[in-house]
């Protein structure tokens, strides 16, 4: 039976058009992981190469900024979204997790505890700015403190974390993730350069970067475009500083519980532990038994990149900077200067410690 005889059949009430939903069109209309990811891996791919063409910049950083370009003068069609967010945070973690293969246990252990207290002095630093600066601005007391929070520690996760314990506005919210994420971008391109103009050392600008940059995804686009070592001291001190992301929900949940007077809140303690730095260590340590062959460990460091680049491009494809540039001055100088303070205060203490 033709498509016209079921048409007409269906209107004369013979048969019902069920058909419709058997097009292959709705394979192309129904929002899946597939569209969204095949899009990221697209523009990874062209990052790559243009990656190779100009080593000084780095495929991490042409990720994010052809993603921008494209969301931002194109747009992004909903369809996209589902691959595009999944890409941007189960991607990168994989990839973090891939490049543990890449480090010895001994190394990661070393770099943590060397990077310790640069990570505690920059995360006073933030938290007492975004408090004074925050209240000088007069930037509502949670929105200061989410904006606190995502500099000292990482960026939109610990904005995600610390917002169930503080129950923020949902707007509050929203203009916190924009200010930070808005700064991770600056830190890409502006980083690498000053590193540079300052002729700071890899392992320096590691330190730097895995200190002062907000997001795990733009610290490790801004430190490997400077260099390899750069990158893998970078994203373990970034990690180290991670982890505080616990100690810090903790304080946040006792002075809940302090000041509305309740027996419990809504709190869960295993959300908060980011499981794929566990899982990093874990394959630092299986790296480190000498039991993976030296050819697959060189096929996972690969594959850790490129998975970097993908997942890059989609926080590039998914970033609608209109809609940042609607948070408002107050919140953005709060993010500004609480950013500079922390980066200024970490270069500060490299000075003083010799380690530039």
């Amino acid at each position: 039976m033709g498509a016209t005889t079921v048409h007409s059949a269906a209107k004369s009430g013979g048969i019902k058009p069920t058909l419709a939903k058997e097009q292959p069109k709705d394979l192309f209309q129904k929002p899946s992981l597939w569209q969204g990811l095949a899009l990221a891996t697209g523009l990874a791919l062209v990052s790559t190469v243009l990656g190779k063409w100009m080593p000084t910049v780095g495929a991490p950083v042409f990720a994010i900024l052809l993603g921008l370009l494209i969301r931002n003068t194109m747009g992004m069609m909903p369809l996209f979204q589902p691959g595009l967010t999944f890409a941007s945070k189960k991607v990168l973690q994989w990839s973090i997790i891939a490049l543990g293969f890449g480090l010895s246990f001994g190394q990661v252990l070393q770099t943590g505890l060397e990077s310790l207290w640069v990570t505690l002095i920059t995360i006073a630093v933030a938290f007492t700015v975004a408090a004074l600066l925050g209240r000088a601005l007069g930037v509502p007391d949670k929105l200061r403190t989410l904006i606190g929070a995502g500099t000292a520690i990482c960026g939109g996760s610990a904005i995600a974390a610390v917002a169930p314990i503080i129950k923020p506005e949902d707007h509050e919210t929203a203009f916190a993730i924009s200010t930070i994420f808005l700064f991770n971008v600056v830190a890409v391109l502006v980083f690498p350069f000053f590193g540079h103009l300052l002729n700071m050392s890899d392992i320096g600008f590691g330190l730097w970067a895995g200190t002062a940059i907000n997001d795990t995804s733009s610290v490790v686009a801004a430190a490997y475009s400077y260099s390899a070592e750069a990158g893998d001291y970078a994203t373990i001190v970034k990690l180290t500083r991670a982890t505080f992301i616990i100690p810090i929900c903790l304080f946040y949940v006792f002075l809940e519980l302090r000041h509305q007077k309740q027996e419990g809140t809504d709190f869960n303690l295993s959300r908060l532990i980011p499981w794929f730095i566990v899982w990093f260590v874990v394959a630092s340590a299986i790296r480190s038994t000498g039991l993976i062959p030296a050819e697959i460990l060189s096929i996972l460091q690969v594959m850790a990149k490129f998975l970097m680049v993908l997942a890059l491009a989609a926080i590039g494809l998914s970033s609608n900077m209109r809609m940042m540039a609607r948070t408002g001055w107050q919140p953005v100088a709060l993010g500004l200067g609480v950013w500079v303070a922390v980066s200024v205060s970490s270069l500060a203490v490299q000075m003083y410690s010799g380690n530039w």
